[in-house]
Parts: structure tokens; sequence; C-alpha cells
């Protein structure tokens, strides 16, 4: 099982949403008495996501340098161009984990949508691929259709994935 860290200002609301999980489900899976009460680096258990630890792969995106780099075992298998998000609406930094994955969503979100552990964000097609290497996103991760069906096809949901600037 997953086991989310608590950041500080973190709330148990705000994790369940992150991860699209029931509050219910969280309180009672991590026996919470108090929900209310949560502090910093405390483990959370997030049902249904496998501990990314027992994955081979991870993902690694430099918002700078406009690059996803998939690795197994930590030897890069590829590296990909992408789209990042723009001054206002910036990618969020930080480790994350794949929670889902929606083959055609629609709209500007391409042929495939893998769902970030931080609600409204993702990695996604795009039906503007003229954007890729761009900063022009609402904070989501936009790849070549091509691209995100490949990693799509290659990561399974739990993989970790580490954004810095």
């Amino acid at each position: 099982m997953y086991q989310h860290i608590v950041k500080a200002g973190e709330t148990l609301w705000a994790i369940s949403e992150d991860y699209r999980v029931p509050f219910s489900d969280l309180v009672r899976i991590n026996n919470i008495s108090n929900p209310n009460y949560l502090f910093i680096g405390q483990k959370i258990t997030i049902p249904g996501l496998p501990d990314p630890n027992q994955i081979p792969y991870s993902i690694f995106v430099s918002t700078g340098q406009r690059k996803l780099t998939l690795r197994r075992n930590g030897t890069v298998v590829k590296t990909y161009p992408i789209a990042v998000g723009k001054m206002l609406t910036t990618t969020p930094v930080g480790e994350f984990v794949i929670i889902n994955k929606a083959p055609n969503p629609g709209g500007p979100f391409g042929t495939m949508w893998m769902s970030l552990s931080k609600k409204s964000y993702g990695i996604h097609g795009t039906n503007n691929p003229s954007s890729i290497g761009k900063a022009v996103s609402k904070g989501c991760i936009r790849m070549y259709n091509k691209d995100v069906e490949e990693l799509a096809k290659t990561i399974p949901v739990g993989t970790r994935v580490m954004i810095s600037p």
C-alpha cells in the first residue's frame, strides 16, 4: 500500500481529494480518531495504490528543460519533450504518483490522461501539438499523443513522478 507523508498545511480532506479517495475511507483505514489533527511527517495509507518502491519505473520532469524522463530501476529508458504550465498557472513541483489512467478523455487532453496525486493535475496528450516545448498549460504536463500513449502502456498506476523546476 502507498503511504502519503503529511506536509505542512495539509488536511485529511485535501489528501482525500488529491488521491480521489473518500474521506471516510481514509479515516477508517488509518484509524484516525480526530481527522482535524494531522502532524507533519505522519504516514497516511492510501488504499488501492501500490507502494511505488515496488515499481521499477519512475518519472522525472524538468519544467525548465521541458523534458519528461522515464527511468527503469534508475536507468534512463527514454526522454520526451513536454509542455508545462504558464507563469500564472505553473506546474506543481514535488513528488507525486500516478493514481489513474483514462484513455480518450477528449478535448484538449488528447488521447490519454494520467492523473497525478494532486487534484486537477495530470500528464496528458494534446489536441495542440505545436504547444509541446512551451510553457502554455494550466499546470498539467502535456505530451504528444503518441508519446503519452507509449508512456501509459509502459508504466503502472502507482508510478512515482518527481517534478522539479
